[in-house]
């Protein structure tokens, strides 16, 4: 049986969350994702979970990552400046392999910029905003029914690989109200598991990992022992000063991801099969997308969009294939213009790339788009 609502993209969030297994939400209120923090206030505890607001973003995130080290399947939610308070423990969580899922609500920046308009300007943040060497997950919806059903996938692959996901949103996607289609027992629902140990407490090694080369991951409190720590370590999760530590630490982090692109990497292709020329666009500004294909289509021309539904990794073989079957490529994001440079890296020459870059508090029409695109292409 299943129930069919009217829901905002937040709201579907929340659904999938629990849907999930989501057990403990630690976050600060901030403009355009307070209504998955007060969702789930209201929520969790009706369920067996937790939840509780922290005095900033950076003590979220502090809060997630010991809750998840117990277990628990955990969220945070943000916009902007929250996002970039979170990054120092990001990058906590990535060198420890801490699963937990992450919302990022994007809205216009920089610093405090227009809290209430849709950006997607933290593309480049979401991949590369902490310091250093470190390999994480994002992937984006462009539907409600999506923000449920990704935000499922954020889970399975968190655990799966154990390390942190960025539900990468934005205004449009967030606030939009559409119909959604949610089962009516979430028991059903197949829940993502950590990978547990196969040896005796005494012989455990926190990091020795297997072929997937994802380390099992023992709740604290159940009688393995292991150490946490943010820097560079070895198997026993103990900090190890070699280079070699740092290497090998580095290159598994890589791989057990990186080996698995299959996997992890999703892209959608609309009116692709015999598409001369094609929009790359994701999120709120792949709505608009949809439309100007159809009415490109309408005028006889052979137009398909490719939509990036995992951010990062980059679909890197998805683009590079594009580049051999068109004859161009128009990026459009609701930013200054930056994930148009990976697509053009990944294009590398065999076809122009143009950017559509929308930056001024409102998204694009399709007939806005349309029009870019036919100058692009010289339509």
């Amino acid at each position: 049986m299943s129930k069919i609502l009217l829901l905002q993209g937040n709201q579907a969030v929340v659904e999938g969350a629990i849907a999930a297994g989501v057990k403990f939400f630690g976050g600060y209120p901030i403009t355009p994702s307070t209504e998955i923090a007060e969702s789930l206030a209201e929520r969790l505890p009706l369920v067996g979970g937790k939840f509780i607001q922290m005095e900033d973003e950076i003590a979220s995130m502090g809060a997630i990552i010991g809750a998840s080290l117990t277990g628990k399947k955990v969220m945070t939610a943000t916009s902007g400046p929250g996002f970039s308070l979170k990054q120092e423990l990001i990058g906590y969580a990535c060198a420890a392999e801490i699963p937990l899922v992450i919302v990022n609500v994007q809205r216009v920046g920089p610093s405090t910029g227009q809290p209430t308009s849709p950006s997607q300007g933290d593309i480049m943040q979401a991949r590369w905003g902490t310091h250093g060497d470190h390999w994480l997950i994002a992937i984006t919806p462009a539907s409600v029914p999506e923000c449920f059903e990704l935000t499922l996938r954020a889970y399975a692959l968190s655990e799966k690989y154990r390390v942190p996901v960025i539900l990468l949103m934005d205004e449009v996607i967030g606030h939009m109200r559409e119909k959604i289609e949610l089962p009516d027992n979430y028991d059903e629902i197949p829940q993502a598991e950590r990978k547990q140990p196969d040896c005796a407490p005494a012989d455990f090694k926190a990091y020795a990992a297997d072929e997937s080369l994802v380390p099992p991951m023992p709740p604290f409190g159940n009688g393995y022992r292991w150490h946490v720590t943010g820097l560079v370590h070895d198997e026993t999760g103990f900090p190890k000063g070699a280079g070699s530590a740092t290497k090998a630490a580095a290159d598994r982090q890589y791989h057990k991801l990186y080996d698995h692109l299959d996997d992890i990497v999703q892209v959608e292709n609309y009116c692709m099969e015999d598409a001369e020329y094609a929009i790359v666009a994701f999120g709120g500004a792949a709505r608009t997308a949809y439309e100007a294909v159809d009415m490109a289509r309408k005028e006889g021309i052979k137009a398909g969009l490719l939509r990036p539904i995992t951010i990062w990794p980059f679909a890197e073989n998805e683009i590079q294939k594009l580049a051999g079957k068109v004859k161009g490529i128009l990026v459009h994001e609701l930013n200054r213009g930056q994930y148009v440079y990976e697509v053009e890296r990944a294009a590398a020459g065999k076809v122009p790339v143009y950017s559509y870059a929308k930056y001024d508090n409102e998204p694009a029409t399709p007939a806005q788009l349309l029009a870019e695109f036919k100058k692009a292409m010289a339509l």
